[in-house]
């Protein structure tokens, strides 16, 4: 599985980080940023759920 944000979409609400830190990070901007280039089995619920949580609907996940 792969993921990304929107970087257009995102306002750095941060759920993503709190839903799934060990993929989602803030980056210098304050906006969300995927520290993963290939998401791990089992994070994968975890990043749905990041995904599904936005408020901006900026994270998309693909695999």
């Amino acid at each position: 599985m792969k993921a990304s944000v929107d970087e257009d979409r995102c306002r750095g609400h941060a759920v993503c980080c709190t839903v799934c830190p060990d993929v989602f990070d803030l980056g210098d901007d304050g906006y969300a940023v995927v520290r993963l280039a290939d998401i791990p089995t089992g994070l994968e619920a975890a990043v749905r759920d990041a995904a599904a949580g936005c408020p901006e609907r900026a994270i998309t996940t693909e695999g």
